[in-house]
């Protein structure tokens, strides 16, 4: 991870921020982990057979090298908080991938750089001089930012003492091209040509360049791969190995993985791969061929000279179709023929709506080409903001006082503020002549604002908030929140912007409770700041203004499908699944309610077709369909030529704001990686490596020839329930649409539910109700992968552990890793089928011990 890394998730995310107002939390939050009186290993959230460190943050897994018995598991590593900096190299070390032990700190930050990812090899032939031939030396090779510059380079350390101690090469940087997106190299020994193979990547031109040296300080170029698949985010962490085609060590292929963020499969983190050949200098990825969409009937395609039967709002569309970028526009590409709908009439601040005609839905499904802004439909919004609702104004923050609420710290001054404050962006949205503003003095300043106690007589509380989107459960939040008994019950932040917006809390269970409101700033970097406004207790809920650029399907008025671009002026495929809308009447809108930066939406070629349309996204090959599977690369000199990979489990959408304690970031499972041809392609699978069986107690608890008939129940009995399970099961097909397993279930309706759509032919996870999930509004969801049953079965191998579930499907072809934060009561396990019948052929559930033991 580098400093320019959060630079560019800071800026994408408060680009994406105007299409959601608020993160909120509607009921109470999850038991915080970490508690200050529990002791190491025993937190909340702490897993139990994947690794973390004792304390602090770590992301990207580094230096993975086997040396004398033993795994290296380097990774990205703040020894001084539980937040991203300070970057440095952690160490653990195992002999079997699965036990592993924490050692001292390896490659420490200091006052010049920062020590960010990269690899390390075993000098077998000592040709750097570091060691000896009898003692040869471990290499590592990794980027090393620049604090004054903010420059990335290539630079070495080596340990004669197997990774115990490390010294920095006097001749640092070995490679230095003057770039600040320039990292995270892979090195390995390439034996045709005797020499030291390097993969390293130009991040923000999504390009991979390969280097050749024969002593590790002297550097050739060879080549440069890409741009191809998936670019939607910087290009990090790449990897480029040879593996056996089917197990033939006489067909081998090689694989380039690129790691991309944002831009991923589940739209944030994710590890994309090409399958191609590697000859000594260049790699070439296999040829997928052109792209040719479902045929189909076209509705739509904007070649007229109006919009036809469709109809306009606003000014945003102008009076008829473009015919491709607008003034002021960056090149518009993607289309199809000379027109298209594009809102940038008037730039990014004009607004306003396309829709078409009524129809009646009698196909499967709308294919169309988005582009534009990245901002998502939001249900509860509305166009316009109306008037405040009525009810108890608790306060409103006029006067020149803040009454009887009470401040803490130097954030909020001694009086509210009267709009914006010195160095601010403009602030926007409030109401009268005051407001909460905890920009004093800039985001340095911290401090708390607490109101009088109050009853909940009414059902909501209402109220415009704007600023920094640092969630309450995050360790340094700026957030509103509810107080019961003490106790945090609900909680919302603002979303980037300086713009207020309305935002609500259901207190209806709440009804009687004495309760009071906490404003609370203890955050001192970007965005360390909260506004709020006008807090009223009201039985009319409050509906936020939308600022969405999207194209939706509305069914009776209601959007029931909706897609966005990625902040990018081409045009990309999208598709709507139209079936559960059959026979009903519909319409097809195009919305743009956003005056920002990206505030705008394209579209074109809409068509009804019997199969869905895939997005360049869609069609790139990813090694995990999850959201939590990312920096994923693999370990280099491993006896037999296996090829053992691990990921960072997380996600750079949300990664600051999990709610664990002491530490932050988790690695997978490593996972043993093999090529094969399925459905007649070649794919990169994967499986936990096989000594993970040794963490399993006990005998299995099992369950076979069950049938499952439009219902959910548990799977075996109480000796199937937990918090670390180890699953294998397998299904018959029948006539059910969906199926599988649902686990950690619970009081509250807690679930994640791992199932199979028959219907769409998808595996999938869907965490929404997975435990906490509201410190971001990126974090609940459900991921698919594709999987195709085999001869009418589906597999599936699902890992569950105290924060996360990996789920393997077929033979490794789908696999999805997901984060959870379900309360530790949540441990049951059971089984469902939906609208029809499935088989249960046989099920065995092993409860697994900790890497530790």
């Amino acid at each position: 991870m580098t400093s320019a890394r959060v630079s560019r998730h800071a800026r994408i995310r408060a680009i994406a921020a105007a299409a959601t107002v608020c993160a909120l939390s509607a009921g109470p939050l999850a038991p915080r982990a970490g508690a200050a009186d529990a002791p190491p290993y025993t937190e909340t959230y702490r897993p139990r057979f994947h690794y973390t460190p004792q304390q602090n943050w770590m992301n990207d897994p580094n230096g993975l090298v086997y040396y004398q018995g033993e795994y290296h598991l380097f990774y990205q590593y703040n020894p001084n908080g539980n937040s991203w900096g300070d970057m440095s190299w952690g160490h653990a070390v195992s002999t079997d991938l699965v036990h592993w032990k924490e050692l001292p700190l390896a490659l420490s930050h200091d006052d010049r750089e920062m020590v960010f990812s990269g690899s390390a090899v075993v000098d077998k032939h000592n040709t750097t001089g570091f060691g000896t031939p009898e003692n040869p030396p471990m290499v590592a090779v990794y980027t090393s930012l620049d604090k004054r510059t903010g420059t990335q380079a290539q630079s070495l350390a080596y340990s004669t003492d197997r990774g115990r101690t490390w010294t920095r090469y006097q001749g640092n940087p070995v490679i230095d091209i003057g770039s600040k997106d320039f990292r995270d190299p892979k090195v390995q020994w390439y034996a045709p040509t005797r020499s030291w193979l390097m993969t390293v990547s130009l991040s923000a031109e999504h390009k991979v360049r390969f280097y050749s040296s024969r002593n590790l300080k002297d550097w050739d170029l060879l080549s440069e791969f890409g741009p191809a698949g998936a670019t939607g985010g910087v290009w990090e962490c790449p990897d480029l190995f040879p593996l056996a085609v089917d197990g033939d060590p006489k067909k081998i292929k090689w694989v380039l993985v690129v790691n991309i963020n944002p831009g991923g499969i589940t739209g944030g983190s994710g590890a994309q791969y090409f399958v191609g050949d590697f000859d000594g200098e260049k790699f070439t990825a296999d040829d997928k061929g052109a792209y040719t969409p479902p045929a189909g009937t076209v509705v739509q395609d904007f070649e007229g000279t109006g919009f036809d039967t469709w109809t306009t709002t606003g000014t945003a569309f102008g009076g008829a179709p473009a015919t491709g970028a607008l003034d002021g526009q960056g090149a518009v590409t993607g289309y199809d023929g000379k027109g298209l709908a594009n809102s940038f009439h008037g730039g990014d601040p004009a607004t306003g709506t396309l829709t078409s005609g009524a129809f009646t839905v009698d196909s499967p499904y709308l294919n169309f080409k988005v582009g534009g802004g990245k901002h998502p439909h939001q249900d509860g919004t509305v166009p316009e903001r109306g008037a405040p609702p009525e009810g108890t104004v608790l306060a409103d923050f006029e006067g020149g006082t803040y009454g009887g609420w009470t401040t803490t710290g130097d954030a909020f001054g001694t009086a509210p503020a009267t709009g914006t404050l010195p160095d601010q962006q403009e602030v926007t949205g409030w109401l009268g002549d005051g407001l909460v503003n905890s920009y004093r003095d800039g985001d340095s300043t911290t401090g708390t604002l607490t109101s009088p106690e109050f009853t909940l007589d009414k059902d909501y509380v209402d109220f415009l908030i704007g600023g920094g989107n640092h969630a309450a459960s995050s360790d340094h939040p700026t957030a509103m929140e509810l107080l019961v008994d003490g106790q945090v019950v609900r909680s919302a932040t603002g979303s980037d912007t300086e713009a207020l917006d309305w935002a609500s809390w259901d207190v209806r269970d709440l009804a009687g409770k004495k309760a009071r409101i906490r404003i609370v700033d203890d955050n001192t970097g970007g965005w360390g700041h909260l506004n709020v406004d006008h807090v009223v207790l009201s039985d009319t809920r409050a509906r936020p203004v939308s600022r969405e650029t999207s194209v939706n399907l509305l069914v009776d008025g209601e959007v029931v499908r909706s897609a966005t671009g990625s902040d990018s002026e081409s045009l990309d495929w999208a598709s709507f699944d139209l079936r559960p809308y059959a026979g009903r009447q519909a319409r097809i809108q195009i919305v743009d309610h956003n005056t920002g930066g990206w505030g705008h939406v394209l579209a074109d070629r809409f068509t009804l077709a019997a199969a869905p349309a895939k997005s360049v996204v869609q069609r790139a090959d990813w090694a995990d369909y999850g959201k939590d599977y990312y920096a994923a690369v693999s370990w280099e000199n491993v006896p037999g030529d296996e090829r053992y990979m691990i990921g960072w489990m997380n996600d750079w959408e949300y990664g600051g704001s999990v709610p664990t304690s002491p530490w932050r970031g988790a690695q997978s499972v490593p996972r043993r990686m093999a090529l094969r041809t399925v459905d007649g392609r070649l794919r990169l699978t994967s499986e936990p490596v096989t000594g993970l069986t040794s963490l399993r107690q006990g005998p299995a608890a099992t369950a076979s020839g069950l049938t499952v008939t439009n219902t959910s129940q548990p799977l075996i009995g109480p000796k199937a329930q937990g918090s670390a399970l180890d699953i294998e099961a397998t299904f018959s097909l029948r006539d059910a649409d969906r199926f599988g397993l649902r686990v950690r279930t619970g009081a509250g309706g807690e679930e994640t539910v791992i199932g199979y759509d028959t219907t769409t032919q998808e595996l999938y996870v869907d965490r929404t109700r997975s435990g906490a999930t509201d410190f971001s509004s990126a974090f609940p969801g459900i991921q698919r992968a594709p999987l195709k049953a085999e001869n009418g079965k589906v597999r599936l191998r699902i890992l569950v552990d105290w924060s996360s579930v990996e789920v393997f499907g077929g033979s490794g072809e789908a696999v999805i890793t997901d984060q959870i934060f379900p309360h530790p009561d949540s441990q049951g396990v059971r089984v469902f089928a939906e609208n029809g019948s499935v088989k249960l052929d046989r099920a065995r559930v092993w409860h697994l011990g900790s890497y530790r033991d």
